[in-house]
């Protein structure tokens, strides 16, 4: 490592001002705060120093969706082998997964943050490392057949539209990785939708049904036991199916104090009164549905931990962070049982409440000035 140190102090002003690559700054800048900690110290003013700085949060948000991640390569192979009645071994399925979605992952990394690249060079700032993130949540969010060339521009447009135009990492209001979701959704419906998409290159005799599409039609005699949609042996997208492998990711978030446990537990709270409430109703099967299917099913659980706990586009405020989270899991499922055009429901409510979360806080930043206002009427 000292050599590279070395070597990056010896090639460094040619990309300070007035060097033959000075248009580049940002570019060598990026890639050196990578490998190693900035040197920058500040000497007016006082100052709070803390080793965890943005990049080291970000990278910790990566490992925690690493359990997933693997999961989700392992199930891709388990499924695409089911499906053609093969017999194979633990590490064929899951290199046959690996395969499948590290080209995924990579034009996800290589596209968005080819994009980040070019609007710091044009605009000279900092590369910030917020795509870290979303670089990886993008492949975990999509099916694994999903074709290379929508993923492009669905990263596009996520990083362009849903973040680069409010002015780049902290200042979007939408999630850049639901974002590219949502337009894979309405852009390419036939990729992103009904029963071929889940599964790599299955046999076309094989149904390949996620539990939330026979829950929409009413399927309820093949129905995934709570041990299988728990431990994520169901078809889906890459990282959404496993419940135990998404919860490790969230004890890594809650231990590091990255993630807001406010937001996940209101999450599943909201979403359990809501399946309660269908319960005492029971209009129909799915209404009937136990309401812990619905937290186990689909990508509720990932949503709750690594797309509504979003630091950026969440609510700021304590009491903001308990409505927020409820809305979302209650409007999640809601989603899911009454409009049978939305089967997940959770990309749907994380990116209303998305756009509600400033209001949220609004309202309970003003309700607190009210309440003190009140209190200090009271002493005098």
């Amino acid at each position: 490592m000292k050599a590279l140190r070395n070597y990056l102090d010896k090639i460094k002003p040619q990309f300070e001002k007035g060097g033959k690559l000075e248009k580049l700054h940002s570019t060598f800048e990026a890639f050196e705060t990578f490998l190693f900690v900035p040197d920058k110290v500040t000497f007016k003013g006082s100052h709070i120093r803390d080793s965890f700085d943005m990049k080291r949060a970000m990278i910790v948000v990566v490992v925690a969706l690493i359990p997933a991640l693997l999961f989700g390569m392992w199930n891709t192979g388990y499924w695409h082998f089911k499906s053609l009645g093969e017999t194979v071994g633990f590490w064929d399925m899951f290199f046959y997964g690996f395969l499948k979605i590290l080209p995924i992952i990579v034009v996800s990394y290589v596209v968005g943050l080819g994009i980040e690249f070019a609007f710091a060079q044009h605009r000279g700032h900092e590369v910030n490392e917020g795509y870290l993130v979303s670089g990886m949540l993008i492949p975990l969010i999509v099916p694994a057949d999903i074709p290379l060339w929508m993923l492009a521009i669905a990263v596009v447009f996520a990083v362009v539209i849903g973040k680069e135009v409010f002015g780049g990492t902290g200042m979007n209001i939408l999630n850049p990785a639901l974002t590219a979701r949502a337009f894979l959704f309405f852009a390419y419906p036939q990729d992103m939708s009904g029963d071929k998409v889940w599964i790599a290159e299955k046999a076309d005799a094989f149904s390949g049904a996620t539990p939330l599409g026979n829950a929409l039609v009413g399927n309820f005699d093949n129905f995934p036991s709570v041990h299988d949609l728990f431990f994520g042996f169901v078809p889906g997208s890459v990282g959404e199916t496993s419940t135990i492998a998404i919860l490790i990711g969230a004890a890594i978030l809650l231990f590091t104090g990255i993630a807001s446990w406010r937001v996940m537990f209101s999450v599943f709270a909201g979403g359990y009164i809501m399946g309660l409430i269908f319960n005492f109703f029971g209009a129909n099967a799915y209404m009937e549905l136990p309401a812990y299917y619905h937290l186990i099913m689909g990508g509720f659980a990932f949503g709750a931990v690594f797309m509504a706990t979003d630091p950026v586009t969440a609510s700021q405020t304590n009491r903001g962070k308990y409505i927020y989270g409820f809305l979302i899991g209650f409007m999640a499922v809601i989603i899911r049982v009454v409009n049978p055009a939305y089967p997940e429901g959770m990309m749907l409510a994380i990116l209303l409440m998305n756009v509600f979360a400033p209001l949220i806080d609004h309202y309970v930043v003003e309700s607190n000035i009210k309440r003190r206002l009140k209190r200090i009427k009271v002493k005098a």
